[in-house]
């Protein structure tokens, strides 16, 4: 049975786990949703060539994905250092 420290720790470890996905998810859609609302209320600059066969949309819209795959790097890094760490040493 873990003591009641254990269980303030892993409290507080669970609250760090939901901020840091709370705040990457938000990231995430705000970058989504504003290239959306770019595509929805201002298809001249989205369409606007910056090189040929290169668009300011294609460009955002490659951006929200590697924007993606970059948030979700940062949770693994996060989730693999600090929480993971954090984790063994409660178990012990």
């Amino acid at each position: 049975m873990s003591s009641p420290s254990q269980e303030e720790a892993l409290e507080r470890l669970a609250a760090a786990r939901w901020r840091v996905a709370a705040v990457l998810t938000v990231a995430t859609l705000v970058a989504y949703f504003g290239f959306i609302l770019l595509v929805a209320f201002n298809k001249p600059l989205m369409g606007q060539q910056l090189v040929p066969g290169l668009s300011v949309g294609i460009l955002l819209g490659a951006l929200v994905i590697v924007t993606a795959w970059a948030l979700t790097g940062i949770y693994m890094i996060w989730a693999n250092g600090k929480y993971d760490r954090a984790l063994r040493e409660l178990r012990r």
